[in-house]
């Protein structure tokens, strides 16, 4: 493939709702462009762009991956995004790196969530957004209805650039409504031109009539021309027009049946025609020698490098993805990875089509997307540049993980594997997070959702031959104390020799303090100063398990204030154990209760819902703290609530089914509050049954 300069380049990232068919385009864009013989289906395992075993074994995309494609003498870079909610990371991170978003719908399902929130962080990343209606032969399917919803959604900048040509179930043909010329599919993607039918003429000069308008507000001088009832030329109508996408003004739609490869060619003329250019694209915030910038993309520059996507191929190794955004990337040589401060030697620079390599000899240039084998130490985020120019690239926000569940091996004593399994799988995902709590002695995955976490096992035994299964995790809970009690702890121990003799008295009481706060108030050195810190260790050690559940004790303040000792069987040993049995003595009189951890949760939810998620928040022991209407995203509320951890464990799956995927949140913890007496008594006849 040869060198393509920013000019010639369209990277554009494909979304929408899983199942619309956004693989099935590309496929059939490849196939158009002639760069694979025949075209595959994700339910068979056999196309482009899915090649990775989950995406093969589910029939979907999970992994952000692009292909290269050159046509009418540009070079097109098609970004497949997953469309699962669950692996939002990865969209975000194609949005980046895309200068416009083609959401795929189907004809059939109409205005889906997936789509809606791929026009949102379309219009976050600010990127030009156009449609293709897809699945225009299935049973059901209506182009006027979806783009009635578009149009009900988004209102007039939604202007279609074909109409469909469907007798019964049956795709026949479109019509450009720019040119006003008619075609019928004809084989292998290609078209013929026809007549317009009757049926559609009015509506065709309707659309072209509205294009024109769009078309003639993108410029001053074809404002006038407009208004003084001249016609366009050819050339001022593909810049007014490709102007008007830009900016936004225009959101195009266009159609077909990419399945059946109908429609796609003619989208694939308008993307080379009217699409922006890397050169258009926003500039993306970046550190440059240690100053924040704006950093647009810039040919002349010194190398900026982006990696965006890093896979692990088992033949290649770490392949890394990278978008150029100032200079050229060498075919050889070494580039600066102003993340990790340290060189990387440059192999196998390479397009990719999917997990295909297609070898750049000639470097790539700014506003081209390619890949990098063997780095040593680069991840996905860093910044490959000169060292002369540091430049560290700004990432884009990715959602924080919300799921967590406990991961266990199916074969004891496996725990390391998975953690050296999973901090692998981290080079491809960025969206989890692995830890070990050392309080409920538990691996803990957190993620965005089931799907996501579900993968994730899975290719821990594909790849690294761990079997593991996923529980809910256990809550950390806590024990208080609520009221002081005086108590004696006395250890005594004769053997031959020194025996052992401590003796204590402490004063056990409630404070504000988290964990353990000791004084002493010895008088007349009954317990030698020696001996004190045995005393506080002896407690410290103690509270890690209390009186009721064996969770840890918070809150407690203990006073030494008297005892006695022995001067010859007396040692730290001793007091250290007669502290231990004085907290043994003294909590269960001091009025134990158990505490429960308050997460603090941040709903994001459509208007719609906002009846249906407070029901649902005060069943699970919530609080509404505020509802406040959502500044970023049109027609959301923000429900601001507090709810027992306990009750929202599975609050991510919950929220997807009560919204259907259109709300999400954000989680965090709060603080510990008394439990009530129901759930107490639930906890510690659990931790009864567990001890027995």
């Amino acid at each position: 493939m040869k060198q393509y300069q920013a000019a010639d380049i369209r990277n554009i990232a494909l979304a929408g709702h899983g199942g619309a068919g956004k693989t099935a385009f590309v496929e059939a864009a490849l196939y158009n462009a002639g760069a694979i013989e025949r075209m595959g289906r994700s339910n068979d395992g056999n196309t482009v762009t899915d090649f990775d075993a989950e995406e093969i074994r589910r029939g979907m995309t999970i992994n952000l991956s692009y292909a290269a494609v050159e046509w009418q003498g540009k070079k097109i870079n098609l970004l497949d995004t997953p469309g699962d909610f669950d692996f939002l990371g990865e969209q975000i991170q194609g949005f980046r790196v895309s200068d416009s978003i083609l959401i795929v719908m189907s004809a059939k399902d109409g205005l889906a969530v997936g789509a809606e929130k791929a026009v949102r962080q379309a219009e976050k990343q600010n990127r030009p957004i156009s449609f293709f209606i897809n699945r225009l032969d299935e049973p059901n399917a209506s182009f006027d209805k979806t783009l009635a919803d578009l149009q009900e959604a988004y209102g007039s900048k939604i202007v279609p650039l074909v109409l469909p040509i469907v007798e019964g179930e049956e795709a026949k043909g479109l019509i450009d409504v720019l040119a006003k010329q008619a075609y019928t599919f004809a084989d292998k993607g290609k078209m013929n031109k026809t007549e317009i039918p009757d049926a559609l003429s009015d509506t065709v000069d309707q659309f072209y009539d509205q294009l024109q308008e769009q078309i003639a507000e993108s410029d001053e001088d074809l404002m006038m021309k407009y208004f003084e009832g001249e016609a366009f030329t050819p050339q001022e109508q593909n810049s007014g027009l490709s102007h008007a996408i830009l900016t936004g003004s225009i959101w195009p739609v266009f159609a077909g049946v990419a399945q059946s490869n109908l429609g796609v060619s003619f989208t694939l003329d308008a993307i080379a025609n009217y699409m922006p250019t890397p050169l258009d694209t926003t500039p993306v915030k970046a550190l440059v020698n240690g100053a924040e910038e704006e950093l647009a993309v810039d040919p002349d520059g010194k190398l900026a490098a982006y990696i965006f996507k890093t896979i692990v191929d088992p033949f290649v190794g770490r392949i890394s993805m990278f978008k150029v955004y100032r200079g050229t990337f060498p075919s050889s040589g070494t580039v600066f990875n102003a993340n990790k401060e340290t060189d990387e030697r440059v192999n196998g620079l390479s397009y990719l089509r999917g997990k295909k390599q297609i070898a750049a000899e000639a470097g790539i240039v700014a506003g081209d997307i390619g890949a990098v084998t063997k780095l040593n130490e680069s991840e996905t985020n860093d910044t490959l540049c000169e060292n002369s120019c540091k430049v560290k690239i700004i990432p884009p926000i990715i959602p924080e993980p919300s799921l967590t569940m406990a991961i266990s091996p199916v074969t004891e004593g496996e725990e390391d594997k998975i953690m050296q399994g999973l901090a692998r799988l981290a080079d491809e995902d960025k969206v989890f997070t692995i830890e070990n709590n050392p309080e409920t002695k538990q691996l803990l995955l957190s993620g965005l959702g089931e799907v996501q976490l579900d993968v994730l096992t899975n290719k821990l035994k594909t790849k690294y031959g761990v079997e593991s299964v996923l529980s809910e995790p256990r809550v950390a809970y806590r024990e208080t104390i609520r009221k002081q009690v005086r108590v004696q702890g006395r250890h005594k121990k004769q053997t031959g020799g020194h025996g052992q003799f401590g003796d204590v008295w402490i004063v056990f009481e409630p404070t504000e303090s988290d964990g353990l706060v000791f004084e002493e108030e010895i008088v007349g050195g009954a317990v030698p100063k020696g001996y004190f810190p045995a005393v506080e260790k002896g407690l410290m050690e103690a509270i890690d398990e209390g009186p009721l559940a064996n969770y840890p004790v918070v809150g407690i303040k203990a006073t030494l204030v008297d005892g006695s000792y022995h001067s010859v069987d007396s040692n730290e040993m001793s007091f250290k154990l007669a502290a231990r049995l004085a907290y043994r003595a003294g909590l269960p009189q001091a009025d134990p209760v158990l505490l429960e951890p308050i997460s603090k949760l941040s709903v994001h939810i459509p208007d719609d819902y906002l009846g249906d998620i407070m029901g649902d928040i005060n069943k699970r022991r919530g609080r509404i703290l505020g509802i406040n209407p959502d500044s970023e995203n049109q027609g959301f509320q923000i429900v601001e609530a507090e709810a027992p951890t306990s009750e929202v464990l599975r609050y991510s799956t919950d929220l997807k089914s009560m919204t259907q995927g259109r709300g999400w949140y954000n989680i965090e913890f709060a603080r510990y509050e008394q439990a009530p007496q129901f759930v107490s008594d639930k906890i510690i006849a659990e931790a009864h049954r567990e001890e027995e």
